[in-house]
């Protein structure tokens, strides 16, 4: 394991190393590179042959996430990446045999790869093997938080958090600190930001966009059907939001749009995602891959409605020119639980009020019950 190392810990976050690779790959047409930006001139750094890219999967511990990864695991070695799946949560001793095994090619990787800047594990390996070069990819919302908290020189907290620190965070402060100054520009040091969401760049930072071109060049176009889909989020198991509310708009929305599937978050529980079955008819599906390649693969419905999420940002770059409609429910204050952190709010109405000008925003009556939903 050489050159070029990527930690994954989910789906999204080894799709979006995928769409990394193939923008920074000149396989595109002559005067393109792969991701369809202006080839490099030649002498550039980047008129090279690119180093080459490891994958290492710090494998998570919830089926539905293992499951997902292992598909995506397999996609990746299609493409001719090298793939090391590692059991970092495997019990007793895994995480010193992980970090046995991975300080040798840290050590010489000249670009490291990480889809969480705020995952406790990836903080410990950037805190023990500083990087030169260091590229973040999406794995959610959260890089929208990791730019700004950057920017601003706070500590890295993740948006749903409430309080301050607890005795953990006290363990683990000092790490937390290392890793954030890691995770920041300096001399001998790059930082790159690859991301499909609208973040404003730190001072120091690169951000490049993500297109999706991997996505919609390897996909599709899908076969669309009548109605709308629904996706789910973890919102609930998150602390953030009132199950029984949820519920109900999800119903209500269902009613209002004419939807008849419901595409679940890897993270929904069991009992939730029985209940909304139960209560509002929907069929529940538990995608077998991240979203944006289950919906360009199709079959899809013609529109396809969400709660604040990074669908809302990365679906209409994966679906463009296929004529599927995204709309976006935003989360009205009542439906958050008292446990809920106070910046919830806030970062939700920023995660709808960012999103693409396509995308239609869908207002709630403010009323416990919830009586109407529709286009604002």
């Amino acid at each position: 394991m050489t050159g070029q190392l990527a930690f994954v810990e989910s789906p999204v976050q080894l799709l979006n190393v995928l769409e990394w690779a193939h923008a920074r790959t000149p396989s595109g047409p002559p005067g393109t590179a792969g991701g369809g930006t202006p080839a490099p001139a030649p002498g550039t750094a980047s008129d090279t042959t690119p180093a080459p890219l490891t994958v290492v999967v710090l494998s998570p511990t919830d089926p539905m996430s293992r499951g997902q990864l292992r598909r995506m695991a397999q996609l990746a070695r299609d493409e001719g990446l090298t793939v090391h799946w590692q059991e970092a949560r495997g019990g007793r001793g895994a995480l010193v045999r992980t970090l046995r095994r991975l300080a040798g090619p840290l050590r010489s990787a000249e670009r490291v790869i990480i889809g969480d800047p705020f995952s406790r594990y990836v903080q410990l390996l950037l805190t023990l093997f500083g990087p030169r070069h260091l590229t973040v990819v999406d794995d959610g919302t959260a890089t929208m938080e990791f730019a700004a908290q950057l920017g601003r020189g706070e500590r890295l907290v993740r948006w749903h958090r409430k309080g301050g620190l607890g005795p953990r965070e006290l363990v683990l402060a000092p790490v937390t600190t290392l890793a954030r100054r890691r995770l920041a520009p300096a001399r001998g040091r790059t930082v790159e930001i690859f991301t499909s969401l609208p973040v404003e760049a730190p001072e120091g930072v690169e951000v490049t966009a993500n297109a999706y071109a991997w996505t919609r060049a390897r996909f599709g176009p899908p076969l669309l059907t009548g109605g709308a889909d629904l996706v789910g989020t973890s919102l609930v198991e998150t602390g953030v939001v009132d199950a029984g509310h949820y519920t109900r708009v999800v119903g209500e929305l269902a009613r209002t749009h004419g939807a008849t599937r419901y595409f679940a978050h890897r993270r929904e529980s069991a009992e939730k995602l029985h209940r909304i079955a139960v209560d509002t008819g929907l069929q529940v599906v538990r995608p077998e891959l991240p979203l944006e390649l289950v919906a360009r693969r199709g079959p899809i419905g013609r529109t396809i409605v969400s709660f604040p999420s990074t669908v809302v940002h990365t679906l209409p770059l994966a679906l463009a020119g296929t004529g599927v409609k995204v709309a976006v429910c935003e989360v009205a204050p009542e439906w958050l639980r008292a446990t809920a952190s106070p910046r919830a709010q806030g970062f939700l109405s920023g995660v709808t009020g960012t999103a693409a000008h396509e995308v239609d925003r869908l207002t709630a009556r403010r009323t416990p019950s919830v009586d109407r939903l529709g286009f604002g």
